[in-house]
């Protein structure tokens, strides 16, 4: 099963030049576990660590989290 929900950390990440090491230090969170969140390998995230992460980057959880819905087989 494909989660629906897409994480675009990496686009929010070019959009401030900044380098996932650097998100990772300013956050209080491992680098691979940035890289995890990047790729949508997590089954979910800490509401403390997603204001974290929009402090930081200066946006909303939605700017980092889009929901897709699923296309019906037909």
């Amino acid at each position: 099963m494909i989660m629906p929900i897409v994480v675009n950390l990496d686009v929010m990440l070019a959009r401030r030049k900044m380098r996932s090491k650097e998100l990772a230090e300013r956050i209080g969170i491992t680098e691979p576990n940035v890289s995890l969140l990047k790729a949508g390998k997590v089954r979910g995230v800490r509401f403390e660590t997603l204001e974290k992460i929009c402090q930081v980057l200066d946006c909303q959880p939605g700017d980092i989290l889009e929901y897709r819905a699923e296309e019906s087989e037909a």
